[in-house]
């Protein structure tokens, strides 16, 4: 026996309670199995209104994912690709960049663990870190070993 096709609002609460999405991703998910009538679009400004969609929530959830890993530019870049903008993104942008350096240090030290002293391999670690997404400030100094106070 088949089971009856979920109904939108239904799809969306289940894709919310497996994690936190964002508007533009939740409303590329929906889209696909929207039908004739279907408004997508308020849906999701319901979802909204009741506190089930939080672009906020969403946000915090995908630079605690990625603190770890990643540099600010590749967070960024994340956060704008699933549109978020404006204000928001300043206010999250300044926030990473208090802890840019200590996660640069965290993944060198993990990565690598000692101060390169051939060119070649300095190299090696400046590029891992920058296709990190750290920038290029960041690096010279974990590279360089020199203090957090710097």
């Amino acid at each position: 026996m088949r089971t009856p096709p979920l109904s939108l609002k239904a799809r969306a609460l289940r894709y919310l309670s497996m994690r936190e999405h964002s508007r533009l991703e939740l409303a590329r998910k929906l889209s696909k199995y929207a039908e004739a009538g279907d408004d997508v679009d308020a849906l999701l400004d319901l979802l909204e209104k009741n506190n089930w969609l939080s672009q906020e929530r969403f946000s915090e959830a995908l630079i605690h994912r990625r603190a770890a890993r990643y540099g600010n530019s590749r967070i960024v870049a994340e956060l704008q690709s699933h549109g978020v903008n404006g204000e928001a993104l300043q206010e999250l942008k300044s926030n990473l960049a208090d802890t840019e350096i200590e996660r640069a240090r965290d993944i060198w030290q993990r990565k690598f663990g000692i101060v390169a002293n051939d060119p070649q391999d300095r190299h090696k670690q400046i590029r891992f870190l920058l296709q990190r997404g750290f920038s290029q400030r960041t690096v010279q100094k974990v590279i360089k070993g020199a203090d957090l106070d710097d």
